[in-house]
């Protein structure tokens, strides 16, 4: 997925001794960076080494929960990822392609009977399991249907349908297993206080942990609500929020094609207000979400053109349903994407967001920060982006105005909430409340989000956390006359996804 094709034929090792090696391997490069001398080091190489401590010490702190005995989406989503970005981007000759998919779906069973033998039921929570049946009920038909579909080659076409059929096998193997494990599972999906705090300050490079964190949300969750309910006087923003959401595309094609006009409408904004420069032949594709994709994730997402070749082509994908979705429940997801919301999710998703973020990083010349970025940085640059545009008068209705509010006081409460729940103040059933109740999101939707939220703890807060962080340190850049707002951007940007500690440094020089 990164564009290295010396590693494009093989998922790698995903036996119990395979990870336990990882874990080996990585504490000794931890040992071996931690020993280097700083005071020869300039900024750049200093931060390079600090950020690879940074990941290692935050993979140390992660072996004591071990995803791969917890969740399967440790062995699901590197099968089925790498398989759909090889023709998206496509980085090879046909031929060489499906030659490289051929010989990975090979590998699939062993992947996935390595899944079926980690998983501890002891461990493993029965929610994060459930999650997961959907994803592997998927793989059939990506891997037999959507997957040939990408071939032009009839012969090639036939000859990779073939190798998919037994990988197909294996996933519904593995959707049953799921299924019976979640009935087995006892495991807790909570991390706890103390490692969550643990990652915030050693990976994150935060001078804080997770109650910290859990109070900033609170008080960011006032500070918003007090400007919308100014906003939308005199009626609740809440209920003008619900009401927005009766104007929403008619259907899934016409979401995605209302996305893409918005798309082009902020880069053009962007442009014309000269905040970046943008990377030579960049380009942001308006796409469906990958069908392995729907059913965990409920929302916009992006992926970056990979960062270790030339191309400069990256993905927004539009949360479209899973197939099995009802009528309500595709008006449901159409509803938390009103065209009031359209906005503020296309500059997050694209510009000056994350495609023009990471776009941007792919011209830049430090491998080592292409590879290794934190959503601490990544998603707090996109929150970021969106007031940016704020800034300059971009949101000009007033609905749209306060869509943007919400999206942003959404974030606040992922920061309540995520911590809430992995330091056992609150159930997924008060978080799923809290979500439709102190933001605006439907209950399919809230639903989608809160089981996201107990299977990847510390993620939700990257989005506020991180903008309130970019904030100050543009706010110290610009007092301090380092440059003007653009080379600000350019310069942060251009650094890479670094944990937020490490970005203050670059962007002031020390």
């Amino acid at each position: 997925m990164l564009g290295s094709l010396e590693h494009d034929r093989t998922f790698g090792d995903f036996s119990a001794d395979g990870f336990a090696a990882q874990e080996r391997e990585a504490g000794e490069w931890l040992a071996r960076f931690e020993a280097v001398p700083t005071d020869g080091l300039d900024l750049e190489e200093s931060v390079d080494r600090d950020l690879l401590v940074a990941v290692l010490r935050g993979q140390r702190a992660r072996a004591a929960w071990p995803a791969w005995r917890r969740d399967p989406s440790t062995y699901l989503s590197p099968v089925l990822f790498p398989l759909f970005t090889a023709f998206l981007n496509r980085l090879r000759p046909e031929p060489e392609l499906v030659d490289s998919v051929v010989v990975r779906l090979a590998e699939v069973p062993s992947v996935l009977a390595a899944c079926r033998a980690n998983l501890d039921p002891a461990l493993a929570a029965p929610i994060i399991i459930r999650r997961a049946v959907g994803q592997a009920r998927s793989g059939r038909a990506f891997l037999t249907r959507s997957l040939p579909a990408q071939v032009v080659d009839p012969d090639l076409r036939a000859r990779l349908a073939e190798a998919a059929e037994p990988a197909a096998a294996a996933f519904d193997e593995l959707a049953a297993f799921l299924e019976d494990l979640a009935e087995r599972a006892t495991g807790d999906w909570r991390m706890g206080e103390e490692l969550y705090s643990t990652l915030l300050r050693d990976q994150e490079v935060l001078g804080y942990g997770a109650a910290e964190l859990h109070q900033r949300g609170i008080a960011a969750h006032a500070e918003l609500e007090a400007e919308m309910a100014e906003l939308a006087a005199p009626r609740h923003w809440h209920d003008v929020m619900l009401g927005l959401q009766d104007d929403h595309p008619p259907t899934l094609e016409a979401m995605r094609a209302e996305y893409e006009a918005e798309t082009v409408r902020a880069r053009a904004f962007l442009a014309e207000h000269g905040l970046v420069t943008f990377a030579d032949g960049e380009e942001c594709r308006v796409v469906p979400s990958p069908e392995f994709q729907r059913p965990v994730l409920s929302v916009a997402s992006y992926m970056s053109p990979p960062p270790l070749t030339a191309a400069r082509t990256g993905h927004f994908f539009v949360p479209y349903t899973p197939d099995d979705f009802t009528p309500d429940q595709v008006v449901q997801r159409l509803r938390t994407n009103s065209r009031a919301q359209l906005a503020s999710v296309a500059v997050h998703e694209a510009y000056p967001g994350h495609h023009w973020h990471l776009s941007w990083l792919a011209a830049q010349d430090r491998p080592v920060r292409k590879v290794l970025r934190t959503p601490y940085f990544s998603e707090g640059w996109a929150l970021y982006a969106e007031k940016l545009l704020r800034e300059h008068g971009y949101f000009t209705e007033p609905a749209k105005e306060l869509a943007h509010l919400e999206a942003r006081l959404f974030r606040a409460a992922r920061m309540i909430v995520d911590t809430a729940l992995h330091c056992g103040d609150q159930t997924p059933e008060e978080a799923e409340e809290f979500m439709t109740t102190k933001a605006s999101l439907t209950p399919g939707t809230a639903k989608g989000e809160v089981t996201r939220y107990c299977a990847w703890p510390t993620q939700a807060p990257s989005y506020l956390t991180g903008a309130l962080e970019i904030e100050g340190i543009r706010a110290d850049y610009l007092a301090a006359g380092r440059g003007t707002l653009r080379q600000f951007h350019d310069t942060i940007a251009g650094s890479g996804a670094l944990p937020l500690g490490l970005a203050r440094r670059v962007a002031l020089g020390g």
